[in-house]
């Protein structure tokens, strides 16, 4: 006892109370920016895990993170393997190796890496180090013990989430309330059989700066070292850092700085510095070997991150062959459909009068979809019915900064891209009577399904319940009832209460509004008798990523609330006549309908009282037809008609599915043009399509939208499902069948405990036998001037930063059918497929 009492005043008496200064402060905050938020389950949406180091090129970050966590941006060589001499052909790696800077490899050589052990080390944490001493035979794993034990004390810590507060006021003090839980937690010591170890607790400083500058002299990390380090220890826990700047994320939407992600590194921090410390009380000799190998480490950090960067040009090779092979289909495509049109604007080619659309003039009926790349599926089977049917693909909330609260409750949720501020309210306008029961409805289904998503829900709804849940469980195995949202499932009108600033919409801002909506999906003249805003949501059975497979644009929401509000803004005769005033005539037949796409299913609900019997039939076909097409993604192709509707809709019905859909799986293109551009090419979807002609821009300012905006959307979901694949360890979520939600809905744990699990599921991405998402770099084609493209990237830091940083491909796509790339402020003409 003396022994220990000795040593820890010996530990007192060297921490001289170091405090952190300026440069330190710098580089602290640095590494805690490099992590990506992840949403709630409620409002889930695709991110790129790698967004916050997007201004680094994605092989610098695809080493450092391999370096420092054993993160993966590339796919194992095994699935190059797969691939080679099928998708990927020897001129595909020959032009690869040659855009690289790689010429002298040879495609043998490059074969042979396919085959070669790696022989290269990773970057080991201080609990690392101590790891390889311990007895792992008897003894548990530190890196295990401190993941979950951080873990499990966020989940309770963040289990409530509030509305309308300030995240970093809310939380403050989430060292100091870690600090406090683990110095009462002897069960820490009693688990990894450490005597002694929660004092060393005892000795840590009291708030997080403190504990950092400490755990920085004591380790002896000096300045050109620490932001890696500090990331790497990020990278342990790196879903609950997720979460940590998520919260970051909506403080900044609301003008208020975010400092938690500083308390929760100093958590991860302390357990260094504990373990560092414990190490030197309990074993001398072994602590004097750790801090060799520590010391020496430190010092070799930049060698080892550039060691990573060497060993993976070879795969950099492989993964840009397989997004050329897929590329050069792409671009074949593209040019055989120009090869039928009139000769263009093309500037390259010396044309500058523009192509008039070779589709009707007067379209009976044009319907507006969501680019998400399940509806270039439905808008190829809605063409298909009739010639004169035009449809256009916009963002899916349709330029509606709002958000919607039903009424009679406090709930609120953004209808609009995570990236955006809500700035409007939307309410629902129904009869009184209806207020009372749909309060009541609301908060019943709110509880229940708070509950029903708690762990250990399972077991405590059925003996609270007793036979009635049982008898609801067999219920819903063998007549399954349609899923919904508690919150959709609330009654909503034809009719919406608009305000802003709590203050209703003035007539002037809702003429503004729709001005602006109308321009941007270029409905602002030749409008058909029937205009169709279609939006879109997903219907499946307890599945907690299920706001995932809805609409991202509308906040990981269907788009029911976004189209019903806009067609009913739009159909508002004062609206109306203020649009005309300003210029705007809206033919007094044309009436706008709001819709629904259940990407499930490919089914297609109306609202309103609107669309006739020609309309629903046109629909009904183009649904038969997506099934169809989609049936070979799910292994129904034995199936037609009636039966393979039925077998689709039990799929979203079935609480057991692992699989009720495929989602925006192996989406890999964003295409920016006309739609007659693009009518006539099958893009498998595979394709966001958004309708834009440069002619009725000449400001550019709808392009520099859809650059900034849908486009960056658009590398959120190609680069979460990218990264889902390439390590779904750290960027995925595992198994769907294990999942637990952890309270409040903030994530999932795979099992019950464990890192928060971010990202896809397995299920969503593999069919059991091969994966069905093919994990390439989105390839974006915009049909403009090349002086356009060229400003926007000029303006927009976000936009050349995923350009000149291979975080996606933009190349232009001219009218005769030239397509060229832009990289570092150069045009690069695209080579022609091989025959």
């Amino acid at each position: 006892m003396m022994k220990k009492q000795n040593s820890t005043l010996n530990i007192q008496a060297q921490a001289l109370s170091p405090s952190l200064n300026d440069t330190q402060r710098e580089l602290l905050y640095e590494a805690c920016g490099r992590i990506a938020p992840t949403w709630p389950l409620d409002e889930l949406i695709a991110v790129n895990p790698w967004w916050e180091m997007r201004q680094h090129s994605i092989a610098d970050v695809s080493a450092k993170l391999e370096a420092l966590g054993q993160a993966y941006c590339l796919m194992p060589k095994t699935y190059f393997q797969n691939v080679w001499l099928e998708e990927i052909q020897p001129v595909h790696l020959e032009q690869a190796k040659a855009e690289l800077g790689h010429q002298d490899l040879t495609v043998a050589q490059l074969e042979r890496y396919l085959v070669e052990d790696d022989d290269y080390t990773h970057w080991h944490n201080v609990s690392d180090f101590v790891d390889g001493g311990r007895d792992r035979k008897y003894k548990m794993a530190w890196r295990d013990e401190i993941t979950h034990q951080i873990s499990q004390f966020c989940a309770d810590f963040f289990r409530q989430r509030p509305q309308g507060v300030k995240y970093d006021e809310y939380y403050k003090g989430l060292y100091q309330a870690w600090l406090d839980t683990t110095r009462h937690d002897h069960g820490i010591e009693i688990l990894m059989a450490e005597d002694g170890l929660t004092e060393m607790f005892e000795d840590l400083p009291e708030n997080a700066e403190d504990l950092l500058a400490e755990a920085i002299a004591t380790l002896g990390v000096v300045d050109k070292q620490l932001s890696d380090y500090s990331h790497a220890l990020l990278l342990d826990v790196n879903g609950w850092a997720s979460w940590v700047s998520y919260l970051r994320w909506q403080d900044r939407l609301n003008g208020t700085e975010n400092h938690l992600m500083l308390d929760f590194l100093a958590i991860r921090f302390a357990w260094e510095l504990v373990l560092w410390r414990h190490q030197r009380i309990t074993d001398r000799s072994v602590f004097n070997e750790l801090k060799v190998m520590w010391r020496t480490q430190l010092a070799m950090l930049p060698k080892l991150i550039s060691a990573h960067k060497e060993t993976q040009q070879k795969a950099w090779v492989w993964q840009r062959a397989a997004e050329i092979a897929y590329q050069s289909h792409l671009h074949e495509r593209l040019r055989f459909a120009s090869t039928n049109l009139h000769q263009g604007d093309d500037q390259v080619d010396g044309e500058i009068k523009p192509v008039e659309d070779p589709t009707s003039a007067s379209p009976l009926v044009q319907a507006a979809f969501c680019i998400d790349v399940r509806s270039e599926v439905y808008r190829r089977a809605l063409e298909a019915q009739h010639p004169r049917i035009q449809t256009l693909g916009f963002a899916g909330f349709f330029g509606l900064p709002i958000e919607y609260q039903p009424v009679g409750t406090e709930v609120s949720r953004p209808q609009l891209p995570g990236l955006l501020k809500s700035a409007i309210k939307v309410t629902p306008l129904t009869g009184k009577e209806k207020l009372k029961k749909t309060a009541a409805k609301l908060n019943f289904k709110a509880r229940w399904a708070e509950w029903g998503y708690a762990p250990p829900a399972t077991f405590s709804m059925v003996e609270a319940t007793g036979v009635m849940y049982a008898f609801k469980l067999l219920k819903n195995s063998l007549f399954p009832d349609e899923h919904r949202h508690p919150v959709n499932d609330l009654p909503l009108s034809e009719e919406f209460e608009l305000t802003e600033a709590n203050q209703p919409l003035s007539l002037d801002r809702k003429v503004e509004l729709a001005s602006t909506i109308l321009h941007a999906m270029g409905l602002d003249k030749d409008l058909a008798p029937k205009v169709l805003l279609i939006g879109h949501g997903s219907s499946s059975c307890n599945n907690p990523h299920a706001a995932g497979l809805d609409c991202g644009a509308c906040g990981g929401q269907t788009g029911e609330v976004n189209v019903r509000v806009l067609a009913h803004l739009l159909n508002q005769s004062e609206v109306r006549d203020g649009l005309a005033q300003s210029g705007l005539l809206i033919p007094a037949e044309t009436v706008f309908i709001a819709a629904m796409h259940n990407t499930t299913t490919d089914e297609m609900t109306f609202y309103g009282d609107v669309a006739d019997s020609t309309l629903r039939i046109w629909f009904d076909q183009a649904s038969d037809l997506c099934r169809q097409e989609r049936s070979t993604r799910l292994g129904l192709t034995h199936l037609q008609g009636k039966s393979l509707h039925a077998a689709i809709k039990r799929r979203g019905k079935d609480w057991s599915q692992v699989r009720p859909e495929w989602g925006l799986s192996n989406n890999a293109a964003f295409i920016v043009a006309p739609r007659w551009r693009t009518r006539s090419v099958d893009f498998d979807g595979r394709a966001f399509l958004h309708d834009y002609d440069h002619f009725e821009d000449p400001d550019c300012s709808l392009l520099t939208l859809i650059m900034t905006a849908p486009m960056v959307v658009g590398n959120w979901i190609n680069m979460q499902y990218y990264a889902s694949v390439c390590d779904n360890h750290v960027y995925g979520s595992g198994n769907k069948v294990l999942h637990n939600v952890v309270e409040g809905g903030v994530g999932v744990f795979e099992g019950n405990g464990g890192d928060l699990r971010i990202g896809l599921p397995m299920q969503s991405l593999h069919n059991g036998e091969d994966w069905v998402h093919e994990p390439l770099r989105l390839s974006v084609y915009i049909d403009a001037p090349r002086e356009a493209i060229e400003g926007v990237a000029a303006q927009h830091d976000v936009v050349r930063d995923l350009i000149d940083n291979d975080w996606l491909y933009l190349y232009r796509w001219g009218r005769t059918g030239t397509i060229e790339r832009f990289y570092q402020r150069q045009w690069i003409p695209a080579k022609k497929p091989i025959q």
